[in-house]
Order: C-alpha cells, then sequence, then structure tokens
C-alpha cells in the first residue's frame, strides 16, 4: 500500500464530488481576479517599482523583520499608511492570510471571547485555531446575534475581553456588514472589534480609505487591510493603536518568526496608497462599470449587490463547474467557487469587476452566461 494510500483516496472523493481543485494558467478577460483599480499592470505602479530599484531598494530583505530584515521601506511604508488610513500605527505582513491568523492567534488572551461572523475569511479561522480564546460563531451580519452571545457570556461568568472579527465587504457576497451597529455592540460590551478591510480598502471610502474609516483610530477599532487586491501589490497592512502593533512585534509568531516581505513590495505599496489619493478616476470608473455590470447580468440571475463582486448562485457543484467551463471557454476568466470555500448548497460563479474589463467585456460575458446556462 503507498504511504499516500489515504491521500490519494481524499484527491480521488474530491473528484467524485466535483471538488477537486487544480492550478491553470490564466486566460481570457479578467473577471475572477480581485485586481479592481487595474494597478497590478499600471504603468506609474511599474514606474514607482522600476525607480525603487534604481535608488537601491533591495528586492529581498533577507531575515525577519527582528533580525536584519527591517528596511527603511517598512518603515516608511507603515507610517504613510498610519497617516493615509488614519490610525495610530500600522504592521506590514507578507499576506492578509498571515496577518489574519497572527491577529486572531495572538491578540485575544486566555480566558477572552472571540465572536465572528460565520462567513469570516478563513485565514481568520486560522487564527482562532491557533489562538487560546473561546470562539462562537454567529449568523452572518446579524448584530443582534453579536449581542446576544456576549452577554451570555459574561452571565456565565466571563471576564475577559470580547473580540468582534469581521469583514466590511464579504469576499464570496459581495454584501456589506452593518459596521455602525457592530461599533454599537462592541462599545456596549467594551470589545474590541476587528474589520477585515481585504475587499474594501481601494474602492470605498474617501481617497479609498475603505468601508471602515469612520471608525479608524479608534482604542477600540484593529483594521486588516491588503495590498493585493486593488492596491495591486502584495502584503496587508494591520492597522490599530500603537499598543497592538508593538504587541505583535513582540508576541505574534506568524510576525517574528517569518522573512520580512519584500523591500521593493513595500516600496509599490507606498506608490499604490499615492495613486488611490491622486486618482479618484479610478474608483469612479468602477462604480460606473458596476452599474452595468448589475444592469447586464440581471437576466442571469446575478443579484446586484453594490459592490464589484456579483455572485451567481447555481447551488450544485457539478452545474457551477460546468457553466463555468463554458464561460472559460468562451474567453470570460470567471471561476466557480465549491465548498468549502462557500457553505455547501450554495456552489456559485464569483463575478469579479474590474478595471481590466470593460462594458464591452461585460455584455459578452452575459451573452455567455445565458448560453451556458440555456
Amino acid at each position: 500500500m503507498s504511504l499516500l494510500a489515504a491521500h490519494a483516496h481524499d484527491l480521488a472523493d474530491l473528484a467524485a464530488r466535483d471538488r477537486l481543485r487544480g492550478l491553470f494558467p490564466r486566460s481570457g478577460v479578467d473577471f475572477s481576479s480581485n485586481d479592481y483599480l487595474g494597478l497590478a499592470t499600471s504603468d506609474r505602479l511599474r514606474g514607482a517599482v522600476m525607480e525603487a530599484l534604481a535608488r537601491g531598494v533591495a528586492v529581498g530583505s533577507g531575515g525577519s523583520r527582528l533580525l536584519r530584515g527591517n528596511d527603511p521601506e517598512h518603515d516608511a511604508l507603515e507610517a504613510e499608511a498610519a497617516a493615509f488610513f488614519g490610525s495610530e500605527a500600522a504592521l506590514y505582513f507578507s499576506s492578509g492570510y498571515a496577518a489574519n491568523a497572527a491577529l486572531l492567534g495572538t491578540l485575544p488572551q486566555r480566558g477572552d471571547l472571540v465572536v465572528y461572523d460565520a462567513l469570516i475569511h478563513a485565514s481568520a479561522h486560522e487564527g482562532m485555531r491557533l489562538g487560546r480564546a473561546e470562539t462562537v460563531g454567529v449568523p452572518h451580519n446579524d448584530p443582534q446575534g453579536f449581542d446576544d452571545v456576549i452577554a451570555a457570556w459574561r452571565a456565565r461568568g466571563g471576564t475577559g475581553r470580547a473580540w468582534i472579527a469581521v469583514e466590511s465587504l464579504y469576499s464570496m457576497d459581495g454584501d456589506q456588514a452593518p459596521l455602525d451597529d457592530l461599533a454599537e455592540v462592541a462599545a456596549r460590551h467594551d470589545a474590541v472589534l476587528l474589520i477585515d478591510e481585504a475587499h474594501a480598502t481601494g474602492v470605498f471610502g474617501a481617497n479609498g480609505r475603505g468601508l471602515a474609516a469612520a471608525f479608524e483610530g479608534r482604542e477600540n477599532v484593529v483594521t486588516l487591510r491588503t495590498c493585493g487586491k486593488a492596491l495591486g501589490c502584495e502584503g496587508a497592512l494591520v492597522c490599530g493603536p500603537r499598543v497592538v502593533r508593538d504587541f505583535l512585534v513582540n508576541r505574534g509568531r506568524g510576525f517574528i518568526f517569518s522573512t520580512a516581505p519584500s523591500p521593493l513590495m513595500a516600496s509599490a505599496v507606498r506608490a499604490a496608497l499615492r495613486i488611490l489619493a491622486d486618482e479618484p478616476e479610478r474608483r469612479d470608473r468602477l462604480r460606473t462599470l458596476v452599474a452595468h455590470a448589475e444592469a447586464a447580468l440581471a437576466p442571469c440571475g446575478v443579484t446586484p449587490t453594490g459592490s464589484q463582486i456579483l455572485p451567481l448562485v447555481l447551488g450544485d457543484d457539478a452545474t457551477t463547474m460546468r457553466v463555468a467551463s463554458a464561460v472559460q471557454a468562451a474567453g470570460y476568466d470567471v471561476r466557480g467557487i465549491r465548498p468549502p470555500t462557500v457553505p455547501a448548497g450554495t456552489s456559485r460563479l464569483r463575478i469579479s469587476v474590474t478595471l481590466n474589463a470593460c462594458e464591452a467585456d461585460v455584455d459578452g460575458l452575459a451573452r455567455a452566461i445565458e448560453g451556458a446556462l440555456a
């Protein structure tokens, strides 16, 4: 028997249920990336990287931030990001996954309670798994559910800190969290509000500061802002009180024991923040394109979300992958999303509207989906 027979059996089971994943070259018009503002291939961002290389910015960091890996570009980015988003301090991580895992695996302590939205990112679940606090999930976008769970925990004798973990814009449904209501719940229970701004940063708010911009700077608010989506780069920024930054530097194992992110990429993120402030027309163009997409795709069964993420829920795994394959063959890069990424019975096409497409591309996508569903 093969030493990896169990693994092979698991893969065969995934294939039988139309859930086997694979890696394929990207092709077709972009309706699947998170490069919402089209910055990843922008001339301005490319130019900033070339300028950084010309002034001697290193490609690799050579070590962890606590050893020799701390570069002036990291420090400059963190200072500029804190000023841009309005937080007291910021800390740069290599990815959003690493940042979420470090946040939830480090900040909540034994005796604390983490209450999280049922649809929060997988990286948040990884952080909670690594942490020492009790964790409880609540139904999606249900502020009263958060309130009830924390109140019941206190009534049972819970004396630690409560932490509320949500996304501001959900990556698979494209809907927004009721942040005002959640902030009230946090204030009422002296809780800390952790807001994952991964899909809102760059797209929403003044200068692209996100949906949580109005709450930034509060003592009980920590935000996570990924740099690999609308910013077109790589990495993630944790923004919040300075004590949070210092605690992660001293206690966050994912930060302490990881090689520091590329200084060159830190320089690119600095440039991306400047582009957000200098080129509001990118957000204007995206809003116009989203409105067009909502109207064009409505006959296909796509429900408007008010965001750049438009799901077409088909339910069945096999149907979802069949339709995705047909649409891809027509020249449109839309991916099928299946459990466990989404709840069972809600397999879908996740249509991502980006500035890498135009209105004519949206119209062609609508025709391709209609044909695949016929």
